[in-house]
């Protein structure tokens, strides 16, 4: 590849693996023992899996509907996948990216001894639990700014978690409106889709919302034409209150289908969540 890998230790605890776009905090305890040693190993397995990406990025760059033969790599087949049964015609499998490079660390971590693991790709999270071990993660309600609305709290009912964040001033491009959509699901890889399309489904027609095809922002994007979000106006209630129940609509939607567990929805001063969400969420 030609980006810098660069490992770092934040703290006795957190490995920061960077690598281009990619920005991956890694952390992992066994009993309560951090393992950084094993954390530096599996930030070498991260850089291998975006180096896979980027050696599949024309087929990944592709709608979905347009591949008709998955690659033989597993982390490409569950890109694929996670976008494929969301169901959003416009997403790449590029959109599951960084949440399935999340589940293939936190994977190989795992099966290597911790009991507990918490990988971080730029807010789209995965998380592993063994036996008796809890896990708090804090949600923002704007996706660019740091300050937290509300904890999600999670235990070993499952021994794999993947919550993501979406919305309007993120890393990747939008067409809705939402300061943060927030998805709960078994695993990263189809968190990351189901917020982008959660996030996406927040919209309204309004003429103070301002959209451009998304090539003209960045000319290797995988989605040139699609028209994306770059500027919002003043919405008055009635618009916010419509563009907030598409979102929960879409992701009521996917929690039918079981293809998540939940969603807490920001739009500024707005905040809904499905209600299977609640039993997870405090403020």
């Amino acid at each position: 590849m030609p980006y810098e890998q660069t490992i770092i230790y934040l703290d006795e605890q957190t490995v920061l693996a960077e690598c281009g776009p990619m920005r991956l905090t890694i952390q992992a305890w066994k009993n309560g023992k951090a393992q950084n040693q094993l954390c530096q190993q599996a930030a070498e397995y991260a850089f291998s899996c975006l180096e896979s990406v980027a050696n599949h990025r024309t087929l990944l760059s592709q709608r979905v509907q347009k591949i008709h033969s998955l690659p033989e790599n597993d982390l490409e087949q569950r890109m694929i996948e996670s976008v494929k049964v969301i169901g959003d015609p416009d997403l790449t499998p590029m959109a599951a990216v960084a949440g399935t490079i999340a589940d293939f660390v936190a994977d190989w971590l795992f099966d290597n001894g911790p009991t507990k693991v918490v990988v971080d790709n730029g807010g789209d999270i995965a998380i592993r639990l063994a036996k008796g071990e809890t896990a708090s993660v804090g949600i923002r309600p704007q996706i660019n700014r740091t300050e937290l609305s509300h904890i999600a709290t999670l235990d070993n009912r499952r021994s794999s978690w993947g919550i993501t964040t979406s919305g309007l001033g993120g890393r990747s491009f939008t067409r809705g409106i939402a300061s943060a959509v927030t998805v709960l699901a078994e695993n990263s890889s189809l968190a990351d889709a189901a917020s982008t399309a959660i996030a996406n489904d927040c919209f309204v027609e309004d003429s103070s919302i301002i959209q451009v095809p998304a090539g003209q922002i960045d000319l290797n994007t995988d989605i040139a034409m699609v028209k994306v979000t770059v500027g919002v106006g003043v919405l008055n209630p009635a618009k916010k209150a419509q563009a907030v129940q598409n979102a929960l609509s879409k992701a009521n939607a996917f929690c039918r289908q079981k293809l998540i567990i939940g969603a807490l929805i920001a739009l500024e001063d707005i905040f809904v969540m499905t209600p299977s969400m609640e039993e997870f969420i405090s403020t």
